[in-house]
Parts: C-alpha cells; sequence; structure tokens
C-alpha cells in the first residue's frame, strides 16, 4: 500500500493532547489526514510517553508515504490575556522542538516551521477582527477542500480533533505552496 509520488508533503499541528498530521501529494491534493489523540491520561501519563506516541506514528507514516519535505505550525511565542500560561507555553513549545527533532532523526527530513497566520495567508483565508481562527479555517476548508470531513458530537459541536486536523492541512497546503515557489525560482 505504498503510496509513492515525486514529493509528498507532511504538515504537523503539534500539541501536547492532539497532533493534527496531513500529507498532501506532488500536486497539492490532501492524500491523508490523522490526528493523534493524546489525552487519555492512563495511556499518556507523561510528556515521554507522547513523544514515543508521536516517533511511532511519524514511522508508520514513513512506511507508507515517500515524505520529503516537513512542515510544522510554529509555536505560539507570545502571551495574551486570556492564553495560555509561560509554563503551558514553555511546554509546547519544547514538545514542538523535540517532535521537529523526531522528524529530523526518524524521517531524515529538517522540518521548516510556518506561522500560522502565514499558512491561513498562503491558502487564501482571512480571519475576520473579533471571530475565532480556528473555526474560520474550518469553515474554509469544509467549504473547500473535499476530503475534510468531520463529526459531530451529541451535542451538536465539532470532534476537537477536527480542529487539529484542519490547521495541519493549512500548514500541509502551505508548505506546498513554498516547495512550488522554490521550483520556480530554480528552473
Amino acid at each position: 500500500n505504498l503510496c509513492y509520488s515525486s514529493s509528498m508533503i507532511l504538515g504537523l499541528d503539534i500539541s501536547t493532547s492532539i497532533v493534527g498530521a496531513t500529507i498532501v501529494s506532488d500536486t497539492g491534493e490532501v492524500i491523508t489526514t490523522h490526528a493523534w489523540d493524546m489525552r487519555n491520561k492512563n495511556h499518556f501519563p507523561d510528556i515521554y510517553s507522547k513523544y514515543n506516541h508521536v516517533q511511532g506514528e511519524l514511522l508508520d507514516l514513513l512506511s507508507n508515504h515517500d515524505i520529503k519535505h516537513v512542515f510544522v505550525e510554529q509555536s505560539l511565542q507570545m502571551f495574551r490575556s486570556g492564553f495560555s500560561s509561560a509554563k503551558t507555553l514553555s511546554t509546547l513549545s519544547s514538545f514542538n522542538g523535540v517532535v521537529t527533532y523526531l522528524c529530523y532523526r526518524e524521517l531524515g527530513i529538517k522540518a521548516e516551521h510556518i506561522s500560522a497566520a502565514s499558512a491561513r495567508k498562503s491558502c487564501g483565508i482571512t480571519i475576520k477582527r473579533g471571530t475565532k481562527a480556528k473555526e474560520q479555517v474550518v469553515k474554509f476548508l469544509l467549504d473547500n477542500e473535499p476530503k475534510f470531513i468531520v463529526e459531530y458530537t451529541k451535542s451538536g459541536n465539532l470532534k476537537p480533533k477536527y480542529y487539529d486536523i484542519a490547521d495541519s492541512i493549512i500548514i500541509a497546503k502551505a508548505g506546498y505552496e513554498l516547495v512550488q515557489q522554490r521550483k520556480d525560482i530554480n528552473s
């Protein structure tokens, strides 16, 4: 079941609760999406069990796809009232760093970081002031990406993993655009 293409692109939205992963082809088409849910404290009692899980998932992706580029959503590096604490940002940043290193160690690829804002811009998504970016991204993908199919909870809310998948699709597609721009410059 190997899906080989000249340069598959992996996009990652990394967090310590759910990692979103998307692979796009060398034509920019979404091949597969994943959400690696690590919220269960019994299965993932510490950060090291989460590292091991992500490492296994990366190896699994590599065994099925010829990944040539990895793009990662840049971790948040600023404080805003009502958002994450210093401890949370620090944990997220180091988790992002270790996962980025695992990409290099397991895939032999130096991952590139893209900010969420520039990834959205690259995909043609503009976030209206006073609205939630994650919800705008989901709406954009539901309207424009046939492979983005979601599920809802009994109470009618989007299941949390789909926000992470949506972000990973945007990162992968922005990565695809960067790869294309470099090809154009070098040709």
